[in-house]
């Protein structure tokens, strides 16, 4: 089992304490798992395995599911009240199941994205565009003649702005990588090498879906995906 966390009580010297629990792979998560406090405070993890009861500091809380009990864990050695997320020695039977966040130990893809974006920060329109007053102290207003010129090289200017759709058009297809990646897909479903190959290039998704879908709809539709590929791949 693991736990992690911060502290937080109120002025009555409860904490609430919150947290996930997983199966025994630390995929998959428990509903409907009791969890008790010695103070006599009960709650119960809800469809996506999380949740929130109030505890004193000198309480100990304990996990309840399928006739057993876990062993009580006391309020003041968990470090992350916040997250005291907890593994079961069971396996759930469950169609459809959330995956515990998943740590990308290199550069985020917001922070890839932003350094491409300062790179060719005048292609993606950060630097002034259209007529530029210049202006010196002690000296007269005027017109920034470069900026004019360049008002009237039209095809430099539609050249910039494909190169710019193209730029755009990549960052779009690395957050889909980002999301859809070997990684990600083998940790739900399990496949690998040629097979994992073939099903990334069948069902790639869109950016459109990719952006706005939540962990949830995104892992459904890995594992819908993935049962498909399977039936016509023949893979057990």
């Amino acid at each position: 089992m693991f736990t992690q966390a911060f502290f937080s009580t109120n002025v009555l010297g409860q904490i609430t304490i919150s947290g996930t629990v997983y199966d025994s792979s630390k995929l998959y998560v428990v509903p409907d798992v009791f969890v008790y406090s010695t103070s006599g405070v009960r709650a119960v993890t809800d469809s996506t395995g999380n949740y929130q009861l109030t505890a004193g500091q000198n309480d100990s809380i304990s996990f309840f599911y399928n006739g057993k009990s876990t062993i009580k864990f006391p309020v003041k050695s968990m470090i992350n009240y916040t997250a005291f997320d907890i593994s079961l020695r069971v396996k759930v039977k469950q169609k459809y199941k959330l995956l515990n966040p998943i740590t990308v130990f290199t550069n985020s893809y917001q922070k890839d994205s932003s350094e491409n974006r300062e790179e060719y920060a005048k292609v993606f329109g950060k630097s002034p565009s259209g007529f530029r007053s210049t202006y010196e102290p002690g000296g007269a207003a005027g017109v920034d003649v470069d900026a004019l010129i360049g008002m009237f090289q039209f095809r430099k200017n539609k050249e910039r702005l494909a190169f710019k759709n193209r730029l755009e058009e990549q960052e779009e297809e690395d957050y889909i990588d980002y999301r859809f990646s070997n990684r990600t897909i083998t940790r739900v479903t399990g496949l690998k090498g040629d097979a994992l190959k073939k099903y990334r290039g069948l069902y790639r998704p869109n950016y459109f879906f990719v952006a706005n879908s939540t962990l949830a709809q995104f892992y459904e539709y890995i594992l819908q995906t993935s049962y498909a590929f399977k039936k016509e791949e023949g893979i057990e």
